[in-house]
Parts: C-alpha cells; structure tokens; sequence
C-alpha cells in the first residue's frame, strides 16, 4: 500500500500527457508466467502488437522466449530488441514484406494453404532454419465482443476443418489456433477440446501447438492450475511443444496514462477538457468500446460532482466518457488511467497533430521516474512526407 501512495505521489508531480510503467508490476507478471513455464515446459511470446516498450525487453528477456510479430517492422524489431525466437502470422504477406520476414523470422505461420505454397519455394534461399506452421479456425467463439472474435461468422482467419489440405502438410511443423480475448483457462480448454475433435489426427505429425493469445494468465482469478493440466495433457498426448502468445498478460496493470484537465465548460453537464484525445491517446474508447478506469472516480451519479471528460481534438465525438467524483475537478487536475500499457501505448496516432504522450518507467526501489521518450514535431512531420 505503501508502495501505491508514493507511485501514486509521484504521478501527480509529472508533465502530461504521459504513459508511466511501473517495472516492479511487470516484475509481478512475470514471476507469474515463470511459474507457468517451469510447471509445464512451455513456451510463453511477448506479443508486440499489445506490448512493444522495447526499453524493457531485457527485463522481460529474462523469462519469455521469444516475440510474436504481426508484420516485417514488428519481427524486425523482435530480432534486433529482443534477440530470441521471432514467430511471425499474418493474414496474408506480400512478396516485398515475405522476403523482410524471413530473414528476421524463427517460425512463419501462413493463413493459408495457398499462401503456404506460394511462398514455400522461397524458403530454400534462406540460411537459418525457418519452422513453418498453419493457422486453423476451430469454427468455435469464446469472446463476446464480435471485432475481436476471430472465429466467427466470415472471418478471414485461419483454415476451417473442411479447407483443410491433408497433401499439402509436407514442411509443415505445427497450427495456430485462438479464440481468446482477455479470458480465463476455462475458455481455453473449450477451445481445445474442439480443436482436437477438428484437428487432434495431425498433431501427432507436429512438432509444435501455439494456442495463441487472449490468455489473462496475470489476473488475480485466472486459474493457473487449469491451464498448466490443459498444457501438459497436450504435450503428453501428442508430444509437442506448446506455445502461448499472451502479450496483455505481460503488461497487465502494469502501466497508467497520466493527464490534466485544461478547462471546464458546460453543455448539459459539466465537460472537463483534458490534454488528451480518446480519438488519439486511447483509440480502444471507439474501437473495443472501452471505458477507462480512473483513480477516485466512479460512475455518473455515484459521486457528488460527475463530468464528461472530453479530449482536445476536434472531433465532436472526442469523449471518453463519464465519470463522477468526490471532489469538483479544477483545471490543473491530475487524472490517473490505469491498466493502459498494453494495446494503448501501440495504437496512438497524432491526428490533428496532437502530439504522442511521453513514455516514463517508474522505478519503485528508489522512487526514480526515468524518461524514455519524449515527443515532438518531428515525430508528428515525419510521418506524412
């Protein structure tokens, strides 16, 4: 608790806007997925696409495997950050972006069957080992949000059963599949019972299963427990390796964005402007939906004093929502986000030329607030010529 109030003090004292990691609460998440590893023998991936503070990779080197990249600038950033496995998966790759993959990648997974013979010749040409895989789709959903359910109706994820080509698993070392979207183990082993129904007579020809990600290993009521049977059992059964990719589990609640209320007008009910933009700094708001949480607030009416908390683009939808406090908001004020290292810091943009929020890493040890990075013009010029 202690801990808490002096992060907590020290966040109130920063410039904004600003993300701030919290190294001690990576730590924390770490230590969990170790356990995981050690228990089972699997293999846990950093996903870039929810967490890329590359500043921490040596950190978070020390207990993952490796990287999962979703295009050639992420397994470019994977082989030369992080230096250890780069398994890379994407929908569909072009000539110019497959021959960048391959020579920063460890494993390639095609959506595809035709996308699989496509470009298998190209393999040959290259000098280290690449291990090749297939996405499936197990035709099975387990989210509830349909934009980030990848089995469902018409997805254009992964190889359905039916689509399955037996004559074409020759190079073919291991499948892809996943469901998940911030679940519990339970969800999982649904998942796998039906992907073994579908797909259980090829994974004795596998050398590896990577059951994707999606998985809140990091949650306080995940059940760990669960998922290390559904690991081992598979491993046993089939003697493969086993993969996972939960990239917001190594960032979960590690991370809060920081930002100042700028004015207070009124329209129906009291607005409060903040130097930030859900439209630039939290694009997950209109995208997922998602509603934030902020420190010492609550839901509309539930506190005296309730606000809508607008950001300073232009955008007439710029809101990011409505929330209630103890204390009347005065312009100054200090608002903590939390939980918003993972799948926040990766989707920023500079619309309007909103400049992007620094990047802090907080030290608990000694207090120290260390800057990573700071943004300026020329981040927001050199991107559109």
């Amino acid at each position: 608790m202690e801990r808490n109030k002096n992060f907590i003090a020290d966040l109130l004292e920063i410039e904004t806007p600003a993300f701030v990691v919290d190294k001690q609460s990576l730590e924390k998440n770490l230590s969990i997925l170790e356990t995981v590893k050690r228990r089972t023998g699997c293999h846990i991936l950093l996903a870039l696409k929810g967490f890329a503070m590359f500043k921490v990779f040596p950190l978070l080197r020390e207990t993952l495997d490796g990287v999962c990249a979703s295009s050639q600038d992420e397994a470019k950033l994977g082989r030369e950050e992080f230096n250890k496995e780069v398994h890379t998966f994407s929908s569909a790759f072009s000539e110019s972006e497959f021959e960048a993959v391959i020579r920063f990648s460890d494993h390639v997974v095609f959506n595809s069957f035709n996308q699989w013979k496509r470009f298998r010749p190209r393999l040959s040409a290259v000098k280290h080992k690449i291990s090749c895989g297939i996405r499936v789709n197990p035709e099975h959903s387990e989210g509830t949000v349909p934009m980030y359910d990848p089995c469902g109706k018409g997805s254009r994820l992964g190889v359905k059963r039916e689509d399955f080509d037996e004559n074409a698993l020759a190079g073919i070392s291991g499948i892809l599949f996943h469901t998940l979207c911030e679940q519990n183990s339970d969800a999982l082993e649904r998942t796998v019972t039906v992907v073994e129904r579908s797909f259980g007579k090829y994974l004795h020809d596998f050398s590896w299963v990577n059951f994707g990600g999606g998985h809140h290993i990091t949650r306080k009521d995940y059940d760990l427990d669960r998922l290390c049977k559904i690991i081992e059992t598979i491993k046993n059964t089939y003697k493969v390796e086993v993969y996972l990719e939960p990239g917001e589990a190594v960032a979960l609640n590690a991370g809060v964005f920081v930002a100042s209320v700028l004015d207070i007008i009124k329209n129906d009910m009291p607005i409060a402007i903040l130097d930030t933009s859900a439209a630039t700094h939290m694009p997950d708001i209109f995208e997922m939906p998602y509603r934030p949480h902020i420190i010492g607030s609550d839901e509309k009416g539930c506190k005296p004093y309730s606000y809508r908390l607008g950001g300073m683009s232009c955008l007439s939808g710029d809101v990011i929502g409505e929330y209630s406090f103890d204390q009347p908001l005065n312009i100054g004020d200090r608002l903590i986000f939390t939980d918003m290292a993972h799948y926040t810091m990766v989707k920023t943009n500079t619309f309007n030329g909103i400049r992007l929020p620094s990047i802090l890493l907080y030290h608990t040890e000694n207090r120290y607030m260390e800057t990573v990075r700071v943004f300026g013009y020329e981040d927001y010029k050199m991107r559109l010529s």
